[in-house]
Order: C-alpha cells, then structure tokens, then sequence
C-alpha cells in the first residue's frame, strides 16, 4: 500500500465533491488535474478528476 498524506482544504473539498469522505482517504499525488488518493483502511486507490 503506498504511504498517503493529509488532504489540505482545497483537497478535502474536492473529495466532498466526487462524493468521497476526507477522513477515509488519504491523498498519495496531487497533479493539476488529477487527485490521487487511498484509503486509509483498505488501501483501495482511486483517481478523481478535478
């Protein structure tokens, strides 16, 4: 499972709007268009489009 980090606020609002909790995930890379992230459980990845 890759190692993630905390959401920053922009992040976190992002999450809420794919309909993805912040404190589940944890955001492993962060690109201009694209929102990486694991969850904190289970060690699923997914990618959000911003």
């Amino acid at each position: 499972m890759k190692s993630g980090k905390r959401p920053t606020l922009k992040q976190k609002q992002a999450m809420l709007a794919s309909g993805k909790s912040p404190n589940k995930w944890l955001v492993v890379k962060s690109l201009e268009d694209e929102l990486h992230i694991v969850h904190r459980e289970t060690g699923r990845e997914e990618t959000i489009v911003k």
